[in-house]
């Protein structure tokens, strides 16, 4: 796997450090879209001497080169998602789970057409997920709009 990362870093001409190995390892297993502090945390354990910063030098750096997505759906604090493709995000109000939504964007042939090129979008959905439903943590006064 860290060769597959490597190579990744290497096509786009980004140094090849061992913190941001670790980090898009990290990503690519968690796909909980985890805060800068949940990454620090899970890799300080394996790396003592790991500083924050180095963190969010990478995870900028990475989302710069598009290799990463930085999310913000969850108010001011950024989230981070390896996937590359093309994809939505629901969060649910009460336990704060993201999860990755595969909904295919009505507009982008639309925009495709036009001469533009599409990169990334943002659809953010927010409510309660199932298993707070099904555990009776659900809000009243929502409604299900389907």
């Amino acid at each position: 796997m860290l060769n597959q990362y490597a190579k990744m870093l290497k096509e786009n001409q980004i140094k090849v450090t061992p913190q941001r190995l670790e980090i898009l390892r990290y990503l690519d297993g968690h796909h909980t879209h985890p805060t800068v502090e949940d990454i620090y945390t899970a890799l300080k354990t394996k790396n003592p001497s790991l500083s924050k910063t180095t963190v969010y030098n990478s995870l900028e750096i990475l989302n710069k080169h598009k290799l990463i997505q930085t999310l913000t759906i969850s108010g001011s604090e950024s989230r981070y998602d390896i996937r590359e493709d093309l994809h939505h995000h629901f969060l649910c109000e009460t336990c704060g789970t993201i999860i990755d939504i595969d909904i295919a964007c009505p507009n982008i042939k639309k925009i495709v057409k036009g001469g533009h090129q599409v990169y990334e979008v943002h659809g953010y959905f927010r409510g309660i997920c199932k298993n707070c439903i099904t555990k009776g943590r659900s809000k009243s006064g929502y409604q299900n709009i389907a």
